[in-house]
């Protein structure tokens, strides 16, 4: 029944930490938080700690959604270039 002690608090991290392993800012992390993006587990009000297997899960799902919309958008569609992007403006507007 007894765990090794070191096993179930190397699993989960401070914001600091956390923000360490994936190279961003512990704002980014406490935003993320807010914002719903990772889950977080609650030890008490004030005292937060991340899975980072959990976190890195949940980021992988919001990067692959993101990236999936974005490339759904383009899927068969050719490069633009200027003369698309100003077609408006060399016809006339008829009165």
């Amino acid at each position: 029944m007894n765990e090794p002690s070191g096993d179930k608090r190397s699993e989960y991290l401070t914001a600091r930490q956390l923000a360490d392993q994936l190279q961003v800012s512990e704002s980014t992390i406490n935003r993320l938080r807010r914002g719903g993006r990772i889950p977080a587990l609650y030890v008490t009000d004030r005292i937060v700690r991340y899975s980072l297997k959990d976190v890195r899960r949940a980021l992988g799902r919001n990067s692959e959604r993101a990236h999936g919309e974005h490339e759904a958008a383009f899927v068969n569609d050719a490069q633009m270039g200027f003369d698309d992007l100003f077609v408006e403006f060399d016809e006339p507007d008829e009165p």
